[in-house]
């Protein structure tokens, strides 16, 4: 879409026995809420209506998203080695994948109750897609997909219902479960005036593109490492979460003999629908790429090589779809060195620009995405697209976590026994447990 103009949005038509019957559950169509997992940002909320805020209309209804800050911008904790350490490609235990679980919903939980009280304490729900560690893929085929992240932790802090466990309906749908970002940007990007093929590119640990043309159904994969393997050599090397602002990629020159080996991962040529993740781009896929050189590889060089590995997929992807405007945003957005590099090469052919320019923050564009995903799932709509995923249909995303009953509803005693019966004749299948108005 052009700059400033409103994304379309087509709700559930406002019907009141639907309402009635969901009121409880899911109190109004709007104020969506959602807290990010890497050292959570919550600045970015999703709500319904209201001044200054960036609206999505639709029939029946409209959501807005409206930036906020909290005190310090961000919440940050840095994990303790011992979690790391329960990360692929590491061998781990169900102990360490359960407290692993449980730290992170705290984490979690703690973000969301900022988002909420920024909002005022009117949310109705919160998204939290948790942290994926690992995706199952065989053979090109999503099998399964994992992500923590306590969902109750969260819902019993916020106390409103939590959509969590986003990816695995569309995986069970025979789709890859990612990338589920296009969504949103099929609707960013949507512009009834566009004689060309536009891209919305994501740069966070893993690159994914979404390409938006005239006439046809969005198409979207993951590309490979965006950040990932680059972040993997700033805990090798610098003992650093990161090259930041591309600093030691831009005192450093390409090693053709590193950039051939990594060129020649078969993810690369494989076709979409695909999709990938720290699974495969870890720090010990980086070593071994590095040991079988002839020669070690001054680091700087390593950080160059590196960037210009992810300025190469990202830009032959593009070129293959012919794309003539390209939409960046995520972490990879804060690295002049590779904006630069993507630039260079896509000069003449395609524009590059970040999402800011379209009115959502680069850094928040998956906060706004998985709001969005939320508002669709709250609402029994599809927030998969099967063009990009493979799936065979669009499936609803998420599993619900209730905050609580559901309404204050008609007071019931608690039972305290139970009468099995026999379907067909009536008659007790067993002794006397019978509920009789909570007696």
């Amino acid at each position: 879409m052009a700059a400033g103009r409103p994304a379309r949005v087509r709700p559930v038509p406002d019907d009141p026995a639907r309402r009635a019957g969901r009121a409880a559950a899911a109190p109004g169509p709007g104020r969506l809420s959602r807290a990010t997992g890497r050292g959570p940002d919550v600045r970015h909320l999703l709500r319904r209506g209201g001044r200054g805020r960036r609206r999505v209309r639709g029939r029946g209804g409209d959501a807005a998203a409206a930036p906020a800050r909290p005190p310090g911008d961000r919440l940050r904790r840095r994990p303790a080695r011992r979690d790391r350490a329960a990360l692929p490609p590491n061998p781990t235990t169900v102990e360490a994948v359960c407290r692993l679980d449980n730290r992170l919903g705290e984490v979690f939980a703690e973000a969301a109750a900022v988002g909420v009280a920024l909002a005022g304490g009117d949310v109705d729900l919160v998204v939290s897609p948790g942290q994926t560690v690992f995706h199952w893929v065989e053979a090109g085929r999503a099998r399964g997909t994992l992500q923590l992240g306590s969902a109750a932790r969260v819902a019993a802090r916020v106390g409103v219902p939590v959509l969590s466990d986003l990816r695995s309906a569309d995986v069970v749908a025979g789709g890859q479960g990612a990338p589920l970002v296009p969504a949103f940007d099929a609707l960013l990007l949507a512009d009834p005036d566009a004689t060309a093929p536009r891209a919305a590119l994501n740069l966070g640990g893993i690159a994914n593109l979404t390409v938006v043309a005239p006439g046809v159904p969005p198409v979207g994969y993951d590309i490979g490492p965006a950040n990932a393997l680059l972040d993997a050599a700033a805990h090798r090397f610098l003992d650093a979460p990161c090259d930041a602002g591309g600093a030691r990629a831009a005192a450093g020159r390409v090693h053709p003999a590193l950039l051939a080996s990594l060129l020649a991962e078969p993810y690369y040529a494989a076709p979409p629908p695909k999709s990938t993740g720290k699974e495969l781009f870890h720090a010990g896929y980086l070593a071994d790429r590095l040991a079988a050189l002839d020669g070690p590889v001054a680091v700087d060089d390593v950080f160059a090589t590196l960037t210009e590995l992810t300025a190469r997929t990202v830009a032959a992807a593009c070129d293959r779809h012919r794309v003539v405007e390209v939409v960046a945003a995520g972490g990879g957005v804060r690295n002049p060195t590779l904006l630069h590099r993507l630039a260079a090469l896509g000069d003449g052919r395609w524009r590059l620009r970040t999402t800011d320019e379209l009115g959502v923050p680069a850094q928040a564009r998956e906060a706004y995405a998985f709001a969005l995903l939320g508002w669709l799932s709250w609402h029994g709509l599809p927030g998969a697209v099967p063009s990009v995923t493979g799936a065979r249909r669009a499936a609803v995303l998420g599993a619900w976590t209730p905050a609580g009953p559901p309404s204050a509803g008609v007071a019931t005693g608690a039972p305290r026994r139970l009468r099995v019966v026999d379907g067909r004749s009536g008659a007790s299948s067993g002794p006397d447990c019978g509920l009789r108005d909570g007696r």
